[in-house]
């Protein structure tokens, strides 16, 4: 046994894994013990993220929160160009990169019209998967110069649309993502007089890996075989409109992990960029979709949760190879464009809740000791409970027998040979033994293998003011890691394993995954809650797909929003998206709030008549009621729009 050192914040990064996930902009002030965030890593000014949380709150803007950090997206938006800029430099690459932005990552406002502003220097486009999305595109993208890829499912008005606005100052491509598309878009062309700007997306052989490693391959639910891409060009060159085809385009995942199936697909679709421009098609632009991911567990590996490699090693793959092949087979280089929103839009945002009580175990409380005379199962509880930490003892073969005890306690108890009062002095026996066992666990170098689960079964319950359903659907629907710490006290050891509940009903609403160096494991660390002083959780990295998946569960809405940007001296709200009120999710659900209070009314004064209610009482209920309305979803009387 070593002695263990006085807790550092340095030993809350390593914990929490924050230099893995969090550079270049989360970090934890060594002084303060503050989650700490540089919207701009250019710059060494840093925000404490747990003032200004406090400093928003005072304003008025209740929890849970959404911060979205405009300097951190227009950062984003700055390295891809540059990490591209600096590939092409290095391979003598003869054209440029243009990247797009996937509207359908987060389709909020201030997200779109802030990335159309900062990529405007790089032209950096927007991609349409839908009509609606490329309703948002054309209205967002104000940019001469700009580029809309027009994906997805397409209908008449979808395609018709696009190939008016092709009549715009900026390129606008229709990629054809089945085969009947070619037919709907031909006649759209006659029907008009305008001649299309068109791409093709390629199923490719090669597929990603992880969760999204079947939505690529033959199997894949949008994309053109090789059998198929031959019969666009064939169909094409009969009308003579071949030299509509432009674009390749490709996508084989969401969140690839691992580099080598971005290369293999990158050869693949090179050399099917290569045949297309043999057939007489006039291929400007090869389009290498999405799939860059993001480390939210700081691994940097190949995990689902990580990435073994960075934008810059991304940036150098797609150049090199696509230049290798052209050069090859003497095709000039295309513009390349990617689909990168997730590595966008992930880091500008941190969701912050508080935690507003806990369950926990009585691990450290002291127990009485059993009689001399008890019943023979609660003297071999506190046998076991004695005996941890003993020399002649391990804390295996203590924990072996008080879980004997303690399950054989509770068959007595089904069977009527042991009564309730001695039923609960075995369970205080048994979580006593636990903790002490725990305690002990602690105090060690190495945590017996047999004893690993041990954490997980004697878990604390946080309950926390956020709905996961809203704010974080992924880490419900598909087991979706996000780095979770506390905003403060990292100068201090959290003893306190936990799990986290959210304030809906469902049994599901829990976050009981965490990232660790090891794996992802059951518990996080926190630290015990002291009376009248608020402790602040932070969700981060959560800002691709979480916000536009979010449901109503238990009718909880969209949570308060702001935007906020660095000036000279602070920062600047720029934004303040206010959340859902009661009245306004209701009336997603086709209720008419003005009615609901004159039926509440109305059953107040048969009440009033009949004698049961007092005229005070009647005030009071309705005052709660009609003020509830209009106050957000979430805990905390504080008013919200309803616009």
């Amino acid at each position: 046994m070593s002695e263990r050192q006085a807790w550092t914040v340095g030993d809350s990064v390593e914990l929490y894994r924050v230099e893995g996930w969090g550079q270049p902009y989360f970090g934890i002030d060594p002084e303060t013990g503050h989650v700490t965030v540089r919207p701009d890593p250019r710059q060494d000014r840093r925000l404490d993220l747990h003032a200004l949380v406090n400093d928003l709150t005072a304003r008025g803007l209740a929890l849970p929160l959404l911060i979205r950090f405009s300097d951190i997206l227009r950062d984003r938006i700055r390295e891809m160009n540059e990490c591209f800029a600096r590939a092409i430099d290095e391979y003598g690459y003869e054209n440029r990169y243009q990247g797009v932005y996937p509207v359908k990552v987060n389709q909020q406002k201030h997200i779109v019209d802030e990335i159309a502003d900062y990529g405007r220097a790089w032209a950096f486009g927007l991609e349409a998967g839908s009509k609606p999305e490329l309703l948002i595109a054309l209205a967002a993208s104000s940019d001469p110069s700009g580029l809309i890829i027009c994906n997805g499912y397409k209908d008449d008005a979808y395609i018709e649309t696009a190939l008016i606005a092709q009549r715009f100052d900026k390129t606008i491509i229709v990629v054809l993502e089945r085969i009947e598309e070619l037919e709907m878009v031909m006649v759209a062309s006659r029907k008009l007089g305008i001649k299309p700007i068109l791409g093709v997306r390629a199923k490719l052989m090669t597929k990603g890996v992880g969760r999204w490693a079947p939505s690529a391959g033959q199997r894949a639910k949008f994309g053109l075989t090789a059998a198929e891409v031959v019969e666009v060009v064939d169909r094409l060159s009969a009308v003579d409109m071949l030299d509509s085809l432009v674009l390749l385009h490709f996508h084989i995942g969401s969140q690839i992990s691992s580099i080598l199936p971005i290369k293999s697909a990158l050869r693949e679709a090179s050399h099917l960029f290569v045949e297309l421009s043999r057939m007489g098609c006039p291929m400007h632009y090869l389009d290498v979709g999405g799939g860059l991911a993001v480390d939210y567990d700081g691994s940097k590996s190949s995990a689902y949760s990580s990435r073994n490699y960075d934008v810059q090693e991304y940036a150098y793959d797609v150049v090199q190879t696509i230049r290798e092949s052209c050069d090859k087979a003497g095709v000039a280089h295309p513009t390349i464009v990617s689909e990168s929103g997730r590595a966008l839009v992930a880091h500008q945002s941190v969701l912050v809740f508080e935690v507003v009580g806990t369950s926990e175990f009585p691990l450290d409380a002291e127990v009485e000791r059993v009689a001399s005379d008890a019943h023979e199962v609660l003297l071999q509880a506190q046998e076991a409970l004695d005996s941890v930490g003993q020399p002649d003892t391990s804390l295996q073969e203590s924990f072996h027998d008080v879980e004997q005890a303690h399950s054989e306690g509770q068959t007595l108890f089904k069977l009527g040979y042991l009564d309730l009062r001695n039923r609960a002095l075995l369970e205080r026996i048994y979580w006593a033994c636990c903790g002490r066992i725990l305690r002990a666990m602690h105090d060690r170098d190495h945590e017996p293998e047999e004893l690993a689960d041990l954490a997980e079964k004697v878990a604390a319950i946080y309950y926390c003011n956020f709905s996961i359903f809203q704010s974080a659907p992924d880490a419900w629907a598909i087991d979706q890691l996000f780095p979770i710490i506390p905003l403060q006290r990292h100068d201090e050891e959290p003893t306190v394993r936990a799990t986290l509940a959210d304030l809906t009903c469902d049994s599901d609403g829990a976050i009981d995954t965490f990232i660790d160096a090891d794996g992802p494991k059951k518990v996080l660390e926190v630290h015990r809650l002291r009376p009248g002083e608020p402790y602040y959780m932070g969700v981060f990295l959560g800002g691709a797909y979480q916000e536009i998946l979010g449901d109503m569960h238990n009718l909880f809405g969209d949570t308060n929003a702001v935007h906020v940007e660095l000036v000279r001296h602070n920062y600047h709200v720029a934004h303040v998206v206010k959340g859902d009120s009661v009245s306004k999710v209701l009336k997603y659900v086709q209720y008419v709030p003005a009615e609901m209070v004159e039926r509440v009314r109305q059953q107040a004064e048969r009440a009033l008549r009949a004698g049961r209610i007092s005229l005070d009482n009647v005030r009071l209920l309705m005052r709660h009621y009609e003020s509830s309305l209009h106050q957000y979803t979430y805990l905390g009387a504080h008013e919200t729009s309803d616009d």
